[in-house]
């Protein structure tokens, strides 16, 4: 039997809605806890001690306990403190306890030696007596800083851990100890690298080349065009010594390899060749990316071939067997770079969505994700002799540390679409832009000592100026360029230049490190 719901008129029915809201609203379970003062002082406490445990067994100096009332102060949390020897003259400061001389070129005697592990009694007695104006200097200071454990112990302070170097303890009459913040970081001084100077303009291509590569042994270097042909040309000479012809769109990219007489390329037409240099023919394909292959780079000690492609992925494939060994997925956007290395990360590639990833070689995935960057990330270069490499994108050109992309600096100013990068050994940076102008870098401070925008040659349209590739040779005297107006430009260091002719127009500032 169903039971009829009791009918309420609209009066009660809103006066009980009105009631509940009330009722939700009325309690102040939102409001803070008020504050016990009982577990705030053991909380503070706690705190204290875990922070600057290892400084606050030290002795106070005399100006902080002319009180009249009692011999011992307590400090805002109920801290007894003692001074270090009652009814001495307080004029101490205390030194670290280092099983070493407290200085360098003091010899270890009885009256210098400084036993190897003090007890804290022991470490309060091993105090060193201050002159009195040194005393009255250091009159605000209710603890000795951590600099001056260092000085005193014969560590110079520089070789202070990174975590302490904040942890200066300064404070004044019985106020807690504070921090004081670390200077901001100014720039180093720039290392002086001579100009480069145009002193050779290579023709030959009936389209834009773009992209280039040297041999091992510095005797030739390739060109590929967007006339579907590559070109090998004498590096001495700038002479043309052999066209390929076999792709069918413009070639992207070509890479001489060091271990094989190899040369291989890649282009718009999707496909990957390794031509053998002994008989300038096509002697593999590698068959498997789904669009345009726009980049590639060998490995460096075993024979494995990456490549990148606008279909969103890099592959690896077995030079021998042309084997594709792994697919990396997880770009969501062409994949513009890629460069391979011995150590880990062994593949970095920078792709059109922004980001760079850092991949394991073995398992086939991703290490590290960077996605500081705000726009396509066209250009990837490692450098020959530290663990870093640069990313070249229109907002930035930024420089990570290996193993785990760590972010070291931005270098800004370079305000166009930055199509590749190149470094040599002596720390020189180029940057190439799709406007033309080359910017040129000291690699360790990022500054900028040197802007180039070669004249397009006679014939072209200024609008054809524009820099797709660029390698230093392997002597690295002689920059090469890969340009939208059909040449080949080489650029060397000017000779005659000096420090006083060209000098580094540089002046300290504060850095202004942004991440993004």
């Amino acid at each position: 039997m169903v039971e009829e719901v009791q009918k309420h008129s609209v009066h009660t029915l809103v006066f009980r809605s009105l009631k509940r809201t009330h009722d939700m609203f009325v309690a102040d379970n939102a409001k803070p806890i008020p504050l016990d003062d009982v577990s705030h002082k053991l909380k503070m406490s706690i705190k204290l001690r875990t922070d600057y445990a290892s400084v606050l067994h030290m002795p106070i100096l005399k100006e902080n306990f002319r009180e009249k009332d009692s011999p011992n102060t307590g400090d805002l949390y109920g801290h007894k403190q003692y001074p270090a020897n009652q009814g001495q003259e307080l004029e101490y400061l205390i030194t670290g306890t280092h099983p070493y001389p407290p200085g360098p070129g003091v010899a270890l005697t009885a009256d210098t030696k400084i036993q190897r592990m003090p007890s804290e009694s022991a470490a309060q007695s091993l105090a060193v007596a201050l002159p009195p104006s040194q005393s009255r200097l250091e009159g605000n200071r209710t603890a000795a800083g951590v600099g001056d454990i260092y000085r005193h112990a014969g560590i110079p302070e520089r070789a202070q851990p990174p975590g302490l170097s904040m942890a200066l303890m300064e404070a004044g009459g019985n106020k807690n100890s504070a921090l004081i913040a670390k200077k901001a970081p100014t720039m180093p001084k720039p290392q002086w690298h001579p100009p480069w100077k145009l002193y050779r303009v290579i023709s030959g291509h009936l389209g834009w080349v773009r992209c280039i590569a040297v041999e091992p042994g510095n005797q030739w270097f390739v060109t590929g065009s967007a006339d579907r042909t590559i070109k090998i040309w004498d590096l001495a000479s700038g002479k043309l010594k052999l066209s390929l012809t076999g792709h069918i769109s413009t070639v992207r990219g070509v890479i001489v390899s060091g271990r094989s007489p190899y040369l291989f390329s890649c282009g718009e037409d999707k496909q990957v060749k390794c031509w053998d240099l002994e008989y300038n023919k096509v002697i593999r394909h590698y068959h498997g990316h789904l669009s345009a292959v726009y980049g590639l780079d060998l490995h460096p000690t075993i024979d494995v071939l990456v490549t990148c492609s606008r279909d969103s992925t890099a592959r690896i494939w077995d030079v021998r067997t042309k084997a594709s060994v792994h697919t990396l997925a997880g770009h969501t956007n062409a994949v513009a770079t890629v460069k391979c290395q011995a150590a880990e990360p062994q593949i970095i590639t920078g792709s059109h969505d922004t980001t760079i990833r850092l991949w394991d070689l073995v398992a086939g995935k991703t290490r590290v994700t960077l996605t500081n960057h705000k726009k396509s990330v066209r250009a990837v270069v490692l450098h020959p002799r530290h663990y870093t490499f640069a990313s070249g994108s229109p907002d930035n050109i930024k420089q990570w540390k290996f193993p785990d992309g760590n972010f070291i600096q931005n270098l800004s100013g370079h305000n166009a679409i930055i199509n590749t990068l190149a470094v040599n050994s002596d720390g020189v940076l180029v940057s190439g832009a799709d406007n033309g102008t080359m910017h040129l870098w000291d690699w360790r401070t990022g500054y900028n000592f040197q802007r180039v925008h070669a004249a397009v040659q006679p014939g072209s349209l200024d609008s054809e100026s524009g820099i797709f590739a660029c390698a230093f040779d392997q002597s690295e005297s002689r920059l090469l360029t890969a340009e939208a107006d059909k040449t080949i430009k080489v650029y060397r260091e000017d000779d005659t230049a000096t420090e006083e002719t060209h000098p580094v127009s540089w002046k300290p500032e504060i850095i202004k490190r942004k991440r993004f």
